[in-house]
């Protein structure tokens, strides 16, 4: 078990009963983590013959709003024919069997492209048909109607910016950092005075570029073969979707994940050329952008922070704990740059 250090024999032993019962033909499982930390813990298990993903919240220092795995399961099975995403094999939220709540999806072949030197493999007619796709997925998921797979009760369908304000400014009340609480209050309050009203809801990813998707394609990466980590999607504004991808986009996100980040690569779109390929694949205006984008940055500055006040607390360490920090005055001035006022 090489890497599953959270997972025990008896761990696996009773995974593999769970996917037993839901049907499938499952051996001796063996399981390998991908993903820890951040964010719900990632494992490759397989028998020998076929592989499958599990995910698990962390162990210990979780929020069930943060780390709902059932919330992932719900949404992928409720998407799956219409969005490319793992097929849901088993959810399992008895934290008896194993200790947390887990899920059980389908292993999907192809590349993850998490930092630049991954992203300079590819020539530049391979990216452009890998913007397109990404840009594309995003427009098809923002076109299922909630209602129709399932998801009419996934959130609430009105005032999403509205919340997302209050929510994050909460937020930056709590992690904020010193000296820069000026900046973030004249953010936070030209935000909240500005909403505009919202035109169109959808199922939102709530965290989409190109490291949350797995590409495919049999001779060149040239489509998105799943679209993975749901754990923050809700029915919201598809215009603030988009806006959070482009907010990712500054260079200064490196700072955050502690590495040169694919998503930054000056090779890719800009923000502005980013929101355009959408509109054009949607068939939809993106409006009210600039507050949209404003409250992204506002976003982005608060996870910052949120990771910042983590390393200060002595309760994270890691690639971008040290530098995140860093990246918080920036993301600020950006978001007071969207809706007009100089920095």
């Amino acid at each position: 078990m090489s890497g599953a250090t959270h997972l025990t024999s008896e761990d696996l032993a009773a995974v593999a009963t769970a996917m037993r019962d839901a049907g499938r033909e499952v051996g001796a499982l063996t399981a390998t983590m991908l993903t820890a930390g951040r964010s719900n813990l990632t494992y490759v298990i397989g028998d020998g013959a076929s592989r499958w993903i599990l995910r698990t919240p962390p162990r210990a220092g979780r929020t069930p709003s943060a780390h709902d795995v059932a919330r992932e399961f719900r949404v992928m099975s409720a998407l799956a024919a219409d969005v490319p995403v793992p097929s849901p094999v088993v959810l399992v939220e008895d934290e008896a069997v194993i200790g947390v709540p887990f899920t059980v999806v389908d292993f999907v072949s192809g590349v993850t492209v998490q930092h630049q030197e991954q992203l300079d493999r590819l020539d530049d007619g391979e990216l452009a048909d890998v913007v397109a796709a990404l840009v594309g997925t995003l427009a098809d998921l923002h076109r299922v109607d909630p209602g129709a797979v399932g998801l009419d009760d996934f959130g609430r369908p009105d005032a999403y910016a509205q919340r997302q304000v209050r929510r994050w400014t909460r937020q930056w009340q709590a992690v904020g950092v010193d000296g820069l609480d000026p900046l973030a209050t004249e953010l936070a309050g030209r935000l909240a005075a500005s909403v505009p009203d919202q035109r169109r809801t959808s199922v939102v990813h709530g965290d989409y570029r190109i490291d949350n998707t797995i590409l495919d394609g049999r001779d060149r990466l040239e489509r998105v073969g799943a679209v993975v980590d749901w754990e923050l999607s809700t029915l919201g504004d598809p215009v603030a979707d988009v806006a959070v991808m482009c907010a990712y986009r500054h260079p200064t996100f490196d700072l955050i994940v502690g590495a040169p980040s694919a998503w930054t690569s000056h090779r890719l779109p800009t923000v502005e050329g980013l929101a355009q390929t959408y509109e054009r694949a949607s068939g939809e205006t993106l409006a009210d952008w600039d507050f949209h984008l404003a409250l992204a940055y506002f976003k982005v500055a608060v996870i910052a922070a949120g990771i910042a006040h983590r390393a200060r607390e002595g309760a994270a360490s890691g690639a971008g704990f040290a530098t995140a920090g860093d990246a918080v005055e920036t993301y600020l001035g950006l978001g007071l740059e969207a809706l007009g006022v100089r920095v």
